[in-house]
């Protein structure tokens, strides 16, 4: 497996789609970076954000998720409550080849204050927005900026072709608008 360099993420998202809409220089001018860089693309948070509460003393369960976990946000920023999390999703649409995975880390920007980003592998022919966990580990709130920058997706090219792709399988993340909840 290869690291692809931007002169391939752009060729990518120009001819197939994969990143769209594609930011082709990375933005940072008082704003939390975003857009294509040396080995990567940094991608935008949207303004729609699912932050989790215990009001309703909800259980957060897997298996059957409760909508009364989380009260729904739209707008510039997000405050999520100390040691609580949110969920958000990229501004961007993403079309993986079916040769390649991608892995996501958080800005360090985020990670230096306590926030933490997850996002699981994007699978060789996932597409979707992605969803974004942002996790508050601090004793204080904090606050996530939308429509900058929230992680890095590095895209490794795999050496030979997959047997069976996430398309292939109809994952039960495919094709995904918005934030999305737990499926089973």
């Amino acid at each position: 497996m290869s690291v692809m360099p931007d002169s391939w993420i752009r060729e990518m998202a120009h001819h197939s789609g994969m990143i769209d809409p594609f930011q082709e220089k990375l933005q940072r001018d008082g704003v939390i970076s975003y857009g294509l860089s040396s080995y990567g693309y940094d991608a935008r948070v949207s303004r729609e954000f699912k932050i989790f509460t215990n009001v309703d003393s909800a259980i957060v369960d897997p298996k059957d998720f409760s909508q009364k976990s989380f009260v729904d946000r739209d707008g510039d920023i997000c405050i999520i409550p100390p040691n609580s999390f949110a969920l958000a999703r990229t501004v961007k649409y993403f079309r993986i080849p079916r040769d390649v995975l991608v892995i996501c880390l958080g800005k360090s920007t985020y990670a230096r204050c306590g926030i933490i980003v997850n996002v699981t592998p994007l699978e060789p022919e996932w597409e979707g927005h992605v969803t974004l966990e942002f996790s508050n580990t601090t004793p204080l709130p904090a606050k996530i900026y939308a429509m900058e920058g929230a992680c890095q997706f590095i895209f490794l090219k795999a050496d030979r072709v997959c047997e069976v792709s996430y398309g292939d399988r109809a994952g039960k993340y495919q094709n995904q608008q918005g934030v999305t909840l737990p499926r089973l």
